[in-house]
């Protein structure tokens, strides 16, 4: 089932857990690809939910997704966007989403600018990473993800959309100045 595109490429959000985007890249191995599916927090770009998997099936998705509801735990209902693939439109996806209160959000067909954030990852990751890069096995790639994704894109890497703080960083900032009122 295909779903409005509640976010209207409006990639801002003024809290954690409002808004998710999610999608799917390849990765080349000597074994052949290994897909790796994202979710980002549009507050502070933090990668909250990531799967790795030799398919590129629904249940990569449903990991992705799965391992962000597990980590942020959200209080209030969360809008996650995705592009129209057929992972985010079958009924277990759908099935998924209604479960944990989370809103459906989908990119008009073919326009990959609807979700620009997830895009603009995948193109740092494969520019920082892995361009024109073969990883001999899917393990050896699954571990560079592992490490870029944990070790450094949400601890260290700085964005200007976080006025130049890393993900981590900028949530820790943000919530302190809640904390103190200002």
């Amino acid at each position: 089932m295909v779903a409005e595109n509640r976010l209207e490429q409006q990639f801002q959000a003024s809290a954690p857990e409002q808004v998710w985007v999610i999608d799917i890249t390849y990765i080349k191995t000597h074994e052949g690809w290994l897909y790796l599916c994202v979710v980002i927090d549009l507050f502070s770009r933090r990668l909250v939910g990531w799967s790795v998997q030799s398919r590129m099936t629904t249940d990569l998705a449903l990991q992705a997704l799965l391992m962000a509801v597990w980590r942020r735990k959200p209080g209030s209902r969360v809008t996650v966007h995705s592009d129209q693939g057929s992972q985010f439109t079958s009924r277990e996806w759908q099935l998924f989403l209604r479960q944990h209160n989370l809103a459906p959000s989908m990119s008009r067909r073919g326009n990959c600018h609807d979700n620009a954030v997830a895009e603009s990852f995948f193109q740092l990751l494969k520019r920082e990473r892995g361009r024109r890069r073969t990883y001999p096995t899917r393990d050896d790639a699954r571990r560079d993800m592992f490490e870029y994704i944990e070790l450094f894109y949400n601890p260290k890497r700085k964005h200007t959309n976080n006025g130049m703080l890393s993900p981590v960083d900028f949530e820790t900032r943000q919530h302190k100045l809640k904390k103190a009122g200002v």
